[in-house]
């Protein structure tokens, strides 16, 4: 053992640059898993984040005015209040759109335990200038309202009066979010301000941060009957915020845990590429030991003990280094990391990662010095056989065509031995698989923002006109069809239906008419034409275990109802449990059914806010515009992280692309050696490596794309299978962009060749020992 360890040093101290080299791609790879993980917790829980950044109120209880909260801060468990605050439930209207508010009287500062995260805009700042007094919204509210910092809102006030709210600002906070019919949305404001906008509130609401969330049941009890039942009229728990958020932590955890999986799997292929190229580059230092009398289990030894402490200080580097740094990384990177650590599992992250990442190694080495104790100790042997593939015809007849020396020579020298072309071209093409992948999901997102008809939101805009004193039917139809930019009006109703054997409700649909359709997105089969046919939500299909062609018998209102499903179409809501038919199907069985709201089908390029104006000025205030929601807005964090995995990946590949140009340099050293004694220049001996590593890049990109463009169109796919969207909302990522993904492989591998080609042209090689083992 003593000579082991002796060796290892003296070896450490001869190959200083390999070890280094080892060492920081050690450190560079479990750093590039570190981010990867970073990212995938701050894009995978939206919720948790905000919770943990504001330090959230686990318990909310919304109690009558006047009623005394301060021996809440006294129970056992209570960390912190936030409150109590004075609320009033009101109805805010903007550009026809409505929404129910609950104004929470706040001071002039956040507070700090349920401290609302302003993302756009300012906190409220008292009017001194008779304006009108501030408001700022919760980002769900704002999104229904269709508000951004320094819009109007209207409050309808107590016996018909009315006033205004200046937006000043849009937060985030981890309590329920506003749907429409729910309920109620946030809104922050002074103290003044409530009492202008609804004199006699009546309500109020304190926040309870807990020591453990596992107790909230427990300390609720406790908190009702120190208050009294009757002083509190609601509850709300932070497991039924978390839960309202949970399906969109769902789809992006399981979308990024197939990118973690992969990136994991391409950092221990890199590490044990780094690994076994060093391995192969001390074959004549193998053949010495032997020769003096060491055992293969002594070099096995040896490798293994020398490699390790390379992964341990390497692993441990790149630890220290996120721990201390990443949080100071700029940009989106930089916020995952510094929230990151007050997340459920960073700690099992931070200690699983690098120790699965040391096995990994420790598996790579063993297998690399199993080979190394199967060296021969004769090199002369190793020597006498030939390095590669001999010139096939088609090169020959190449050179003789006078084409460059260094195309040709370059690519037998890229494919000269076909077992290690074959693994350098599919180690290198697994990260760019990854990146395409990661493309395909970009792509798809943008696809819900630039056509929206292709994933069943052809109608941007909806309008009802339920308000008392509201236009009739006909009144309706003439508003609508008198703003320019409306392309199609299409009449609809929904109500709840059950099916046989259910315990739960469907929503069955109405949409346009049999002369004029409503556009809906059918993937599989046809769109509905006649009586009783109708379109079904990947959801409603799975769940009554039906295909495309089948009857379907369900129950309106204690009504039979019996659709035959033509068609599957792209849901977006209700997780897809949705079968849409006509108006005019509907009718049949309800001779008297009216419209229950209109579909607004735009124009290209018009702006649903300025028609929602458009239509509120001409209905006089009397019509509930609401904007379509968009799967896009709950998904939108994903953008920035995918963003920084591809960049993490890169950083991947880019350690793989170095491990090969170095082992293809050194591997290759006798026939530059030959390339040089037939005459070759040194820029042609280096335009040779280069050529090499280029071709290499272009065969990994191309096969990397095609393969990752595959395979995300396929997950992709799968996943809004399982949300119940249905399969056929992938979209590919344009061409130019695969081409500049090719490119920019192919480019990267270039530029990190010149440097080490240049090096080696312009080495004196000597056919030496060291240069023929």
């Amino acid at each position: 053992m003593r000579a082991t360890l002796r060796w290892a040093h003296a070896d450490f101290r001869a190959h200083r640059g390999e070890a280094l080299f080892v060492v920081l791609a050690s450190a560079g790879i479990i750093a590039s898993l570190l981010l990867a993980g970073a990212l995938f917790g701050y894009a995978a829980n939206p919720w948790q984040r905000v919770f943990n950044q504001s330090q959230g109120a686990h318990i909310w209880l919304h109690t009558r005015a006047g009623t005394d909260t301060t021996g809440l801060s006294r129970l056992d468990g209570v960390a912190a209040l936030s409150g109590p605050y004075r609320t009033a439930t009101t109805t805010v209207e903007s550009r026809g759109a409505r929404a129910g508010l609950e104004l929470r009287a706040t001071g002039a500062r956040p507070p700090g335990t349920a401290r609302p995260l302003v993302t756009s805009g300012s906190w409220l700042t008292p009017s001194g200038d008779g304006g009108a007094a501030a408001v700022v919204l919760e980002t769900s509210v704002a999104r229904a309202l269709w508000v951004e910092p320094g819009d109007t809102l209207r409050v309808a006030g107590p016996e018909g009066s009315t006033s205004t709210l200046r937006v000043s600002g849009v937060a985030e906070a981890a309590e329920p979010r506003y749907r429409p019919g729910g309920e109620p949305g946030i809104g922050w404001v002074l103290p003044g301000t409530l009492d202008r906008v609804a004199p006699g509130s009546g309500g109020q609401t304190v926040g309870l941060r807990l020591d453990d969330p596992d107790d909230t049941d427990f300390i609720v009890q406790r908190a009702v009957t120190l208050l009294g039942a009757d002083r509190v009229a609601q509850v709300t728990k932070w497991q039924q915020a978390r839960a309202e958020a949970g399906g969109d932590d769902r789809l992006l955890g399981q979308l990024f845990a197939v990118f973690g999986t992969g990136a994991l799997l391409a950092a221990a292929l890199a590490a044990s590429g780094a690994i076994a190229a060093r391995v192969r580059g001390q074959l004549r230092d193998i053949a010495v030991l032997k020769a003096v009398g060491f055992t293969p289990g002594q070099v096995v030894r040896g490798f293994l003990v020398q490699h390790l402490a390379f992964a341990l200080l390497g692993v441990a580097l790149g630890t220290l280094a996120i721990a201390a740094l990443g949080s100071r990384i700029p940009g989106r990177i930089g916020d995952a990391v510094a929230l990151w650590q007050d997340l459920p599992g960073h700690t099992a992250l931070m200690i699983g990662l690098p120790c699965g990442a040391v096995l990994l190694i420790a598996a790579a080495t063993g297998l690399a010095a199993w080979r190394a104790g199967r060296v021969p100790a004769v090199p002369v042997a190793r020597a006498a056989l030939p390095t590669a593939a001999p010139m096939t015809a088609l090169g020959r007849r190449a050179l003789g065509m006078r084409v460059p020396p260094a195309l040709v020579l370059g690519t037998r020298a890229a494919f000269a031995r076909r077992g290690g072309a074959v693994a350098a071209v599919l180690r290198l093409a697994l990260p760019l698989v990854l990146i395409t992948v990661a493309l395909v999901a970009w792509s798809t997102l943008d696809q819900f923002r630039s056509d929206p008809d292709r994933v069943g939101l052809p109608a941007a805009l909806t309008v009802r006109a339920e308000q008392p004193g509201g236009p009739t039917e006909a009144e309706l139809e003439r508003i609508l069809a008198g703003v320019d930019d409306v392309s199609a009006v299409h009449p609809g109703v929904e109500t709840a239906a059950l099916v046989p054997g259910q315990t739960g409700t469907i929503t069955l649909r109405g949409l346009g008419t049999a002369d004029e359709p409503y556009p809906s997105a059918v993937v599989e089969g046809r769109a509905p034409d006649g009586p009783d046919e109708a379109v079904a939500g990947q959801g409603l299909l799975d769940l009554l275990g039906v295909r495309v062609g089948d009857w379907v018998r369900m129950t309106v209102e204690g009504r039979p109802q019996i659709l035959h499903i033509v068609g599957r179409s792209i849901e977006p809501e209700s997780g897809g449990r949705i079968v849409s038919t006509t108006v005019d199907t509907l009718r049949e069985r309800d001779p008297g059914l009216r419209p229950g709201f209109h579909a607004l089908v735009l124009r290209d390029g018009a702006d649903p806010r300025t028609v929602s104006a458009e239509l509120a000025e001409a209905g006089g205030g009397a019509l509930e515009i609401r904007e379509t929601p968009n799967p896009a807005d709950r998904l939108e964090p994903a953008r920035g992280v995918i963003a920084a995995l591809i960049g993490v990946l890169a950083l991947i590949g880019l350690i793989e692309l170095l491990t090969l140009i170095g082992t293809g340099v050194r591997d290759r050293g006798r026939d530059l050696l030959a390339l040089k004694a037939i005459g070759l220049t040194p820029r042609q001996i280096g335009a040779v490596i280069v050529t090499a590593a280029g071709l290499t890049a272009l065969l990994s990109a191309v096969l990397g794309t095609v393969v990752g463009a595959v395979a995300g169109r396929r997950l992709v796919d799968a996943q809004g299978g399982a949300g119940g969207m249905g399969a056929g909302i992938a979209q590919l990522p344009p061409l130019p962009v695969l081409s500049a993904l090719v490119a920019a492989a192919v480019l990267g591998a270039v530029a990190a060749a010149s440097v080490p080609a240049t090096r080696t042209a312009r080495r004196r090689l000597a056919d030496s020992l060291s240069e023929t083992l």
